[in-house]
């Protein structure tokens, strides 16, 4: 006979297994509650201390305002020029409105939009207070309204950087910690930056400038195709060389954010088949998220489109303003015309005024060409090399323009000082950073000492200030140049990322 032997099952055992299970659950679930409470208590904190310092940059810049004569920052050839003084559109706005031409005084040189804006609030005084206050405050909330568009860009890019790094298999989780928040840096060093404060507090139209540059590169980064378009318009009308950034726009459009090399993507996948001999059903849409997107030609031809239709508009209106003083011609000859043939020779911080000054004028014409043809031949080898990069590359060209420009201020520069943090993750191992920083801040103090020694103490001369001027374009240059540099670099060591990677799955 054979005996079945059956087990002692104690009943009160497996209940308490069952306990023990349920309680080591609920653990689980408690933890993953409290870890996702202390990361939202952390982003507000974050959200906090950015606010505290952009409010505090806000309160700073009224403060300034307060101080008669603006400190006398407007009369700072760094700071105004021109295109952006405000005492030149004052003189134009006058000469309207006592009905003659804003351009007859060939003083003013600006946008006829951008005087029936501001040249209300020129004329317009409060009592007890400094004048042109009004115009100071649109500049600041200009500057604030750059900001926060700052930020959301920023928000943008730290998303498809983490989406890449994910997908390159180089970061687990969509929250790390290395991530740095690029868009809240670059909105306080706008805000913070001494080159916007002093354009902001100086009364110069450069802040309108930035902000309409600013939300062009908003609208294309969040696929608002009229927006785009519309701040690409104003700010070609405004001083012409953005327009160098429909290349960039339409690339954003069409292939998309940031990322590194296609080929980075495609090693990617190499490394995954190789993981697993028969490819499964669940890492086919992973594989499918590796591949670029093709080029979207319809969103291109819906920015054109409403890029001629801004266009349209603008010079509708400009027509309409001049109709009396000359129409578009005059518009033409004495803005875009006035910043092609270099007319202005007075002192700023570029290097055309004294080049043209000492020139003989019969090679004044072809100087010229050289000049701005200069800029022109570096737009195609850098979208070639760039074109994954399309948000970096317009950076690159606003620092080009910004260095070969007719009439630099430090306004130009604190633009792409601000986008330039937009790569902060990227460029963490930038070379010269320290000394680039000594370098403008030793060229930012030693301006307006030469421009003393020569303008008013008779001490020096005219190669002080331009001395000056060549060491700050020279830096100028050496911080682009190291700037790409870094973002080659950068995508060379991912591609070593991803081959050591490959080296360890082959072992």
């Amino acid at each position: 006979m054979g005996f079945v032997i059956k087990p002692n099952i104690n009943s009160s055992s497996f209940h308490l297994s069952g306990r023990s299970f349920f309680i080591r659950r609920r653990q689980k679930k408690k933890k993953k509650k409290t870890r996702r409470g202390e990361m939202a208590e952390d982003q507000k904190k974050k959200s906090c201390r950015f606010w505290i310092w952009a409010l505090s940059s806000v309160v700073f810049r009224l403060i300034l305002i307060s101080f008669p004569g603006n400190l006398n920052l407007s009369s700072r050839p760094e700071v105004s020029t021109p295109l952006t003084s405000i005492r030149r559109l004052a003189e134009g706005y006058w000469l309207k409105q006592a009905s003659m031409s804003p351009y007859a005084g060939s003083m003013y040189h600006g946008s006829p939009l951008l005087l029936s804006v501001l040249g209300p609030l020129t004329v317009q005084r409060i009592k007890g207070q400094p004048s042109h206050l009004l115009c100071s405050l649109v500049f600041v909330i200009a500057d604030i309204l750059s900001a926060m568009l700052l930020r959301g860009i920023g928000k943008k890019l730290q998303m498809a950087y983490g989406l890449n790094a994910r997908l390159l298999g180089l970061l687990k989780s969509s929250r790390d910690k290395g991530i740095l928040p690029c868009g809240d840096i670059a909105a306080l060093v706008y805000l913070w930056n001494p080159f916007t404060i002093v354009s902001c507090v100086g009364l110069s139209t450069s802040p309108i400038e930035n902000l309409a540059v600013i939300l062009a590169l908003f609208g294309a980064v969040t696929r608002r195709v009229p927006l785009a378009a519309f701040g690409l318009v104003i700010a070609t009308h405004l001083s012409l060389y953005p327009a160098t950034l429909t290349i960039p726009i339409v690339i954003i459009l069409g292939y998309g954010l940031d990322a590194p090399p296609i080929k980075l993507f495609l090693q990617t996948r190499s490394v995954e088949n190789e993981e697993s001999s028969t490819p499964t059903v669940s890492k086919q849409p992973k594989l499918k998220q590796t591949t670029r997107l093709p080029f979207l030609w319809k969103t291109v031809a819906h920015f054109l489109f409403w890029v001629l239709l801004w266009s349209l508009c603008v010079l509708v209106l400009c027509a309409f303003s001049l109709n009396k003083y000359g129409g578009l011609d005059e518009m033409f000859k004495r803005t875009y015309g006035f910043i092609l043939s270099i007319e202005d020779l007075s002192p700023n911080i570029g290097v055309f005024w004294y080049f043209f000054a000492e020139v003989f004028d019969f090679f004044r014409n072809f100087f010229l060409i050289v000049f701005h043809v200069n800029i022109l031949f570096m737009l195609l080898p850098l979208a070639i090399r760039l074109k994954h990069r399309p948000c970096f590359l317009a950076f690159i060209y606003l620092a080009i323009s910004s260095i070969l420009k007719s009439y630099p201020s430090v306004g130009d520069s604190s633009l792409y000082l601000s986008l330039w943090a937009l790569f902060v993750n990227e460029l963490v191992d930038m070379k010269f950073s320290f000394f680039l920083f000594c370098g403008y801040l030793g060229i930012s103090l030693l301006s307006p000492v030469m421009h003393n020694l020569w303008i008013w103490r008779g001490t020096g001369n005219a190669n002080f200030y331009f001395g000056n001027a060549i060491g700050y374009a020279c830096f100028q240059i050496v911080f682009v140049v190291e700037s790409v540099s870094a973002m080659l670099n950068h995508d060379r060591a991912l591609k070593r990322c991803i081959n050591t990677n490959h080296g360890e799955v082959k072992n």
